[in-house]
């Protein structure tokens, strides 16, 4: 009698209780015929305890263990993996036990049938099968022997070149708890992977398979921070947190860099924080990291300097250095001088050494502040101590006498550091050049130029050099390779040869150089293209300059379609170059076009280009340039640029006052009033000014002068009367009344408030100076009521908008509104047409008697 045991996937094997053991021939037979689908894994099986089968199978399993495990590892044997995994979960989960299977199970057959798997390249079926049976307590050791282990290696190495780097962590997080992973692959080559996918989750994978994750935790964050991606940067910190359990410090550091290296400074500062509020105290590398991070802002930087000292956190070397950095970047000599001077004293007392950075730093805060005896005081502070100029000390000291207008004395450093030894770069020779072109000394810079492209130099013996320096007795106590002193250093030759490759900036301070020999500047531009270095923005804008020097407006002008041309955009410095050159050859019309060209090509203008422009005019002849230049007025305000208002406002009143025949006003009390006016901001009166005259063509005139002193309420009226008579000259209408509000009060138990002497400079401007008729009109207005179209304010919509109060139709309102207390002035049509009529009269008469006078003369 035959009992059938049905598996997953409709393996069926036939058993016999009359043969309880089998041969191996009869084994084989019967793997023959067994038949094994391929479907997909599936859950595990389960067998119902209410089946009939379930007592047949808890019964005979046992028994029956044996031929199971030699079944299931022959089909591993075979490479048939996922065959074996469906037996092995099969009979443990039928069976309920997995330990008698496992001891009975063949792993070195297995571990034959794994190996070859992976010679055929079937990895993902390997790490399937490792998963799965890692589940039913089955160490992945035990299925990979030491040639499996080797091809896992070789398969771990090419999944990584093919930037498969998922399959790897798959596998490394079965296999971790059991077998060790270091030597697998390459942690760099898989974060590198996983850093360019911006994968912070598969990297956070990766890490926890490693035993020494906190070291890859700080490479995950570090490579996400040089690639700019501090929000998977972040991901890679918090998950951090979760995995290593206790804070490490190494971490932390690793974080405040990277949020220093993407600008978002502010999260160090909340990282710092969160620490405090943990009760955390950072080491000292962590205050280092955060210090140099916010070195920017130096009185944060030495904040955390003090909590540092209060929460007992000793201070080291970089520490001062980040301080000193701190202080350089301010500009604060004298905080630098006290750092230098605590310092010195702590290394005199032995608990600090100073460094090279530290002697560096100072020296750059006393060449940017152009201190250069100072700064050589330092170097000699540093040879007394025995300590050796680099090569970024000597370009320090080289940039503090260049700063400073010291030529000389910068190539005597220059020749000194050569004599010690030190090889200079391009960017120390670029220091020196520039110092000659910025000192006028333009034929000095070009001889030293050829002398270092062509290597001309001569040769002095280490004899000779040794001489020179052991007859100066101030340095006798010193050692022979710090004795920089050289006799008649003013005619000394370099002593030998040195690399010297000219970059970009040396053709360009070179070009410079040039002046106004734009030819000379082409040719090096030429130069500069046949050594394999590419023109910047920096390089044509050179060349623009050199052209408009000489007057060359069309030279400029071609050379920023040139520029264009040759594939760089032009960029604000190129347009404010070419708009500068054209301001200064007086072709105004040009640079304002080159501004809309510029605007059009969404270049944001910067303060140089609006202050260029707005100072193009000594004076204005015309509307239209007024309207122009209040355009790129407001527009420069609204870009955020603070601006001289004091210039534009007395060219503006220069404009204004034009529209006064009689000279005979006291100039005196008006350059009171200036006087009196020069601190008071004038973009209140720029923006009204601005505002009225960009309606121009309106047929009513409302000027509001509240708020407005004296001065500027009458460059307001004479600006709106400037623009009334320039537009009538072109033929347009006279507009209507012209109301100027003085003074509004919303409060009907309150009479209207105004400025009296304002009022009556404004009535006697209109009156006495003008000739125009003014009536005071004082009135109480309900802003409900329905006013006439014709009234002077046209209606009261008009009225609301101009005074800031919302109307709305009189069915709609309510009756209880308050009333408006309203003062103004009116210059009537009238007199308006009367005084327009009589100033052209006069300006005709003047040009008929000018035509006459010349031609009498001719």
């Amino acid at each position: 009698m035959r009992d059938l045991l049905i598996l997953r996937y409709s393996f069926s094997v036939v058993v016999s209780h009359n043969q309880p053991h089998l041969s191996k021939p009869k084994l084989k037979s019967s793997l023959t015929n067994l038949s094994i689908s391929s479907a997909p894994p599936s859950p595990l099986p389960t067998v119902d305890s209410r089946s009939p089968l379930h007592s047949t199978v808890s019964r005979d399993c046992k028994l029956r263990l044996p031929y199971y495990a030699d079944l299931a590892s022959n089909l591993a044997r075979d490479g048939r993996l996922h065959d074996f995994a469906v037996i092995v979960e099969s009979v443990i989960v039928s069976c309920g036990t997995a330990s008698d299977l496992l001891s009975a199970l063949n792993f070195e057959l297995v571990a034959k049938g794994v190996s070859q798997n992976l010679r055929d390249g079937k990895f993902d079926s390997v790490i399937d099968v490792l998963r799965r049976v890692g589940k039913l307590g089955v160490a992945p050791s035990k299925l990979l022997d030491r040639v499996g282990l080797k091809l896992v290696r070789e398969e771990c190495q090419r999944s990584v070149n093919f930037g498969e780097a998922d399959k790897v962590v798959d596998f490394m997080e079965i296999i971790a708890d059991d077998i060790s992973v270091n030597e697998l692959v390459d942690p760099s080559a898989v974060l590198k992977i996983c850093v360019a996918r911006r994968n912070s989750n598969l990297a956070v994978r990766y890490a926890c398979t490693l035993p020494h994750k906190h070291i890859i935790f700080c490479s995950i964050i570090s490579e996400f921070g040089k690639k700019g991606d501090l929000v998977s940067a972040l991901t890679a910190f918090e998950a951090s947190k979760e995995n290593l359990g206790t804070p490490n410090m190494y971490v932390f550091r690793s974080i405040i860099d990277t949020c220093g290296l993407c600008g978002d400074f502010m999260r160090a500062r909340c990282i710092y924080q969160d620490l405090i509020k943990q009760k955390i105290t950072p080491n000292i590398y962590v205050f280092n990291s955060l210090m140099n991070v916010n070195a920017h802002d130096w009185s944060y930087t030495f904040h955390l300097y003090k909590n540092m000292q209060n929460l007992g956190v000793t201070a080291d070397m970089a520490t001062y250095n980040i301080l000193l950095k701190a202080c350089c970047l301010a500009g604060r000599v004298d905080l630098a001088q006290d750092i230098y001077r605590d310092v010195k004293r702590m290394e005199s007392s032995g608990s600090l050494k100073l460094d090279i950075f530290t002697y560096s730093t100072v020296i750059k805060v006393f060449a940017d502040a152009k201190l250069w005896q100072m700064a050589l005081q330092v170097k000699e502070d540093m040879l007394t101590a025995g300590a050796a100029p680099n090569l970024y000390t000597w370009s320090a000291l080289i940039s503090a006498c260049a700063n400073a207008g010291r030529v000389d004395r910068a190539i005597q450093l220059f020749e000194e550091m050569l004599l010690a030894g030190c090889e200079p770069n391009s960017q120390c020779c670029n220091i020196l050049l520039h110092a000659c072109v910025e000192a006028c000394q333009y034929d000095r810079a070009f001889r030293l130029f050829k002398a270092w492209k062509g290597s001309e130099f001569q040769h002095i013996t280490a004899e000779d050099y040794k001489d020179s320096t052991e007859s100066s007795s101030s340095r006798a106590h010193l050692p022979k390779h710090c004795r920089t002193n050289v006799p008649n250093s003013n005619h000394l030759s370099f002593i030998r040869r040195f690399p010297f490759k000219p970059t970009s900036t040396t053709y360009n301070i070179l070009m410079k150089a040039c002046g106004t020999d734009y030819c000379r500047a082409t040719a090096l531009m030429d130069e500069m293209k046949t050594a394999g270095l590419s023109p910047s923005h920096r390089t044509w804008t050179i060349l623009i300059g050199s052209h408009g020097s000489l007057g060359d407006v069309e030279g400029a002008l071609q050379i920023l379609k040139n520029m264009r041309t040759a594939g760089i955009e032009p960029d604000v410095v190129a347009y404010t170059t070419t708009i500068k050159v054209c301001v200064e050859n007086k072709n105004l019309n040009q640079a304002f076009s080159l501004f809309e060209e510029m605007k059009g090509y969404r270049i944001q203008p910067n303060l140089v280009t609006y202050n260029t422009l707005l100072r193009a005019r000594s004076r204005y002849g015309s509307l239209k340039e007024v309207q122009q230049c209040l355009a790129i007025y407001q527009d420069m305000r609204k870009a955020g640029f603070k601006s001289n208002d004091y210039y534009l406002k007395e060219l503006i009143e220069e404009w204004c006052e034009g529209v006064i025949q009689d000279n005979n006003r006291n100039q005196g009390e008006l350059a009171s009033c200036k006087i009196t006016n020069l601190r008071r901001s004038h973009g209140v009166l720029l923006e009204s000014v601005a505002a009225h005259l960009q309606k121009s063509n309106s047929k009513s005139v409302m000027v509001d002068i509240q708020g407005l002193t004296k001065v500027e309420a009458r460059i307001l009226v004479l600006a709106v009367l400037r623009m009334i008579k320039e537009n009538y000259s072109q033929g347009n209408l006279v507009p209507d009344d012209i109301w100027i509000i003085i003074g509004i009060n919303n409060v009907a138990a309150e009479p209207a408030r105004y400025d009296t002497e304002v009022k009556e400079e404004i009535s006697k401007l209109l009156r006495n100076e003008l000739g125009l008729e003014v009536l005071l009109s004082g009135s109480r207005i309900a802003v409900d009521e329905q006013m006439d179209m014709q009234s002077p304010l046209d209606s009261d919509q008009k009225l609301g908008e101009m005074l800031g109060v919302k109307t709305f139709p009189a069915e709609l309102e309510s009756s209880s509104r308050r009333p408006i207390d309203l003062l103004r002035l009116k210059v009537t049509k009238k007199s308006l047409y009367r005084w327009l009529q009589k100033r052209q009269k006069g300006m005709s008469l003047h040009y008929r008697f000018k035509k006459g006078l010349s031609t009498f003369r001719a």
